[in-house]
């Protein structure tokens, strides 16, 4: 097991008071903190969340993903008080939010942006008075409402929408207006609950890319929830897996990626991996039948090398007929990362000395039978 998978099998760091935190300068300058948080809601006996330690730094794109009722969003809600936690802190800024009296509610959620999954638009306001109403609600001089909504529509393309009504709206304009109101107080941290669930694909990528856009021109720390790793591969710089309101493994997104180690990350993974083909995997046999059987070997690439694997001397290394099944290799955050499923035949080596072999080349190297 390498350092960094040991470091990230360990979820749960100490439980450690504010004016504890020089001990652990991660945590230090962390700018939402959960300190062994809960959250019971009432008539129910299990939690909807127990025991979260973590730490989202600034300026960071940080994904929270799970199962249906995993406690996603009570966790996301908590950050901005519309969850009361039932135990455990939250920090911002290393203050605790827990004592905070309607007033400082007020101003945090105004340093706190939220889109949702459903837009939450209203529909007899054009795309500018739905952005411009918070700035109304707050008592904003007109000029300035005029200023700030012109500036966010240009920002989210929808300059030439000013007029239009919900219903004239596509799915990404009207999340698009979602996301320009959200930013009308200036937030430091903008929430994403779902933000993309209701949306196709293609516009799925488009909202993605203004969410990137947007942290790295205003420097915004984005909290994003979904059940989708695609999404989380596509922004989040870390992700958290959350089940049963509990933290089961957490870290960098291509080391999760890369090396999944709990049950529940391999199953959100699944979608985004190739399995065995289902032809090769009904003939595919334990052991050879035949001097003409390949031996089929499944490499696997977790991200730590340096570089993609050099396939000419892998295949050349290996001896024989080398033939590509099946995979492919992605880079996420800068590491390599995914599988090559590869039939050999013809060579001198045992099966056990081609996997040693093409341990070379990739992390992970499973042979998985033989095939004619």
């Amino acid at each position: 097991m390498s350092a960094a998978t040991a470091q990230r099998r360990e979820t749960q760091p100490p439980h450690l008071d504010a004016q504890q935190t020089e001990l652990h300068p991660a945590l230090n300058h962390a700018h939402v903190r959960f300190i062994n948080l809960g959250k019971t809601y009432d008539g129910q006996v299990v939690p909807a969340l127990q025991g979260i330690d973590l730490a989202i730094q600034r300026g960071e794109v940080f994904g929270i993903i799970g199962r249906s009722g995993a406690g996603k969003s009570s966790l996301i809600r908590t950050i901005n008080r519309l969850e009361q936690p039932s135990s455990g802190r939250v920090l911002i800024d290393q203050v605790d939010i827990g004592d905070f009296d309607e007033d400082h509610l007020v101003a945090l959620r105004r340093r706190i942006g939220m889109i949702f999954q459903h837009f939450n638009l209203m529909s007899a306001k054009t795309v500018w008075q739905n952005v411009e109403l918070p700035l109304k609600v707050a008592g904003v001089p007109k000029e300035q409402r005029e200023k700030k909504v012109r500036e966010l529509l240009e920002l989210v393309g929808l300059q030439d929408k000013h007029k239009a009504y919900p219903a004239q709206l596509s799915g990404g304009q009207k999340q698009r207006v979602g996301i320009a109101r959200s930013l009308v107080h200036d937030p430091q941290i903008l929430l994403c609950d779902e933000a993309t669930s209701a949306l196709d694909p293609e516009t799925t990528q488009s909202i993605l890319g203004l969410l990137r856009e947007i942290n790295k021109r205003l420097r915004l720390t984005i909290v994003l929830i979904t059940h989708e790793m695609a999404v989380i591969r596509e922004i989040c710089d870390r992700v958290v897996v959350l089940e049963h309101g509990h933290v089961v493994e957490q870290g960098p997104v291509w080391e999760v990626f890369g090396n999944p180690q709990h049950d529940v990350s391999k199953t959100l993974l699944a979608p985004l991996q190739h399995g065995l083909p289902e032809e090769l995997q009904s003939r595919l046999q334990a052991n050879p039948t035949s001097k003409d059987a390949a031996v089929v070997l499944r490499l696997q690439l977790t991200g730590t090398a340096e570089d993609e694997p050099d396939l000419a001397a892998l295949f050349s290394a290996l001896g024989g007929r080398v033939r590509l099944l099946q995979g492919g290799v992605e880079r996420i955050q800068g590491h390599a990362l995914g599988q090559l499923l590869l039939a050999v035949s013809g060579s001198s080596l045992t099966a056990e000395e081609l996997r040693t072999r093409a341990g070379r080349w990739a992390q992970q190297v499973e042979v998985l039978g033989y095939v004619v």
